[in-house]
Parts: structure tokens; C-alpha cells; sequence
């Protein structure tokens, strides 16, 4: 199949696989919590004090849509919407105190999980796999 030969084809079903094993870990741990959820708690975490967009723009997720993922994180109690110290017109997102526990116990689990989402590659193909991946992403 000539399909099966184009990048943008293998990247999705790399995503769907990526996804489906994100989803049946957090499953069997008993945590409600998508792949977009959790690089927006790394990034609050990482960057305490980012507004919406700032924080779209750190995960690379349309602007438009990041307020449902925001929303769903502060109705789990994970992160706190307060007004900003350099603009009072504005809101930032924190990390709430459970948000720091959730996400103590969360990140060990996304660790393991990534070994499985590349299970059919050596160490040193997982290392090269990365390297290209970042060399095409240009990060």
C-alpha cells in the first residue's frame, strides 16, 4: 500500500497508537487524564504563572480550543485561575495543591508509559528515533 510509504499517514497512526497507550495506562491507574491535559499541567508546572495562549503555545495546541482543556483541568481541582501580578486585567494559570500532588503521581506513570509507545525499538533506536523526530520539529 503506497500509504503506508507517507509520512503524514505514519505520524497519525503513530499518534493513535501513542494515544491509545496513554489512555489504557491512565485507565488502569485509575487517572482521568488526556495527553493534552498532561503537557498542560507540564507546562504550568514548568512555567507557573502562563495565560491560556502562553500555555497553547508551549504544548503546540490550537489557541482556540485550550480553554475546554483548561476548564476540564480546573473542574479536577488541578490548577487555579488568579489574577495576574503584571496585568490585573488578566488571568493566569497556577498549579493548585492537588494539581502538585496529582501531578507527582501522574508524571512516573507517563515516564513508563513512554518505553511502551515505542516498545519495537532498541534503546539506541529510541535515542535516534528522538533525535529526527526533534531534527523535524525543529526543537
Amino acid at each position: 500500500m503506497e500509504i503506508l510509504t507517507m509520512p503524514g499517514h505514519v505520524i497519525r497512526r503513530l499518534n493513535q497508537m501513542s494515544t491509545q497507550v496513554f489512555a489504557a495506562r491512565m485507565q488502569k491507574e485509575g487517572i482521568d487524564l488526556t495527553p493534552v491535559q498532561f503537557a498542560a499541567l507540564d507546562a504550568i508546572r514548568t512555567s507557573p504563572g502562563l495565560d491560556q495562549a502562553s500555555i497553547a503555545a508551549c504544548i503546540a495546541y490550537d489557541r482556540a480550543t485550550i480553554g475546554g482543556v483548561i476548564e476540564r483541568l480546573l473542574q479536577k481541582g488541578y490548577v487555579e485561575r488568579i489574577v495576574s501580578d503584571r496585568d490585573r486585567r488578566a488571568r493566569v494559570i497556577t498549579l493548585s495543591p492537588q494539581g502538585e500532588q496529582a501531578y507527582a503521581r501522574i508524571l512516573p506513570v507517563v515516564m513508563a508509559l513512554q518505553d511502551d509507545i515505542l516498545s519495537g525499538l532498541s534503546s539506541s533506536e529510541k535515542d535516534i528515533f528522538m533525535a529526527l523526530t526533534a531534527k523535524v520539529l525543529e526543537v
